[in-house]
């Protein structure tokens, strides 16, 4: 007896085959956006912390005795300021930056060289936002590296005299 011949013969095999070519297309997009994603949101906290920074450098700044320099020598003056008797903290921690991973972050040195005035990721990379910013970070529209994102002093917030150094007199 002739065995038959079947027309649809390895139809269910190539079926798989493009099953399986289709979850794995889908797995590669999920995983591209979800570092997208990660991306996003280590920016946004790099902005918060960016903030935090700036705030901080503000709080040392207009916080300065008479005769003193209004900027810190190093970041770790911020976390606790020995000007004072009892010291005076201007920021929480000194954060890892969120889009290197690292605890360094580049300074931007004051004019003159006598401390510094802000900081900046050290983080290699394209950011995704260079628009859309908030108005105290408009500066940072069309920046097209981590690096250009500096959150520094804003000196238009700066008081003639610190508020201690006021009551000090």
């Amino acid at each position: 007896m002739p065995t038959p011949q079947y027309p649809q013969r390895g139809f269910t095999y190539l079926g798989l085959l493009i099953l399986v070519a289709l979850i794995g297309m889908t797995a590669t997009a999920t995983l591209q956006l979800g570092a997208v994603v990660a991306r996003r949101d280590a920016e946004a906290e790099l902005l918060a912390i960016g903030e935090e920074f700036r705030a901080a450098f503000l709080s040392y700044a207009n916080a300065t005795p008479a005769g003193q320099t209004r900027y810190p020598a190093r970041l770790e003056e911020l976390l606790k300021d020995t000007r004072f008797p009892r010291p005076v903290r201007h920021l929480r921690r000194i954060y890892v930056d969120p889009v290197s991973g690292k605890e360094e972050w580049g300074v931007v040195e004051a004019p003159g060289g006598n401390g510094i005035i802000g900081v900046y990721s050290l983080a290699e990379g394209r950011p995704i936002k260079t628009a859309n910013f908030k108005s105290h970070d408009l500066d940072l529209v069309g920046k097209t590296s981590y690096r250009d994102w500096k959150f520094t002093l804003p000196a238009d917030a700066l008081t003639p005299a610190g508020p201690l150094a006021a009551r000090q007199e």
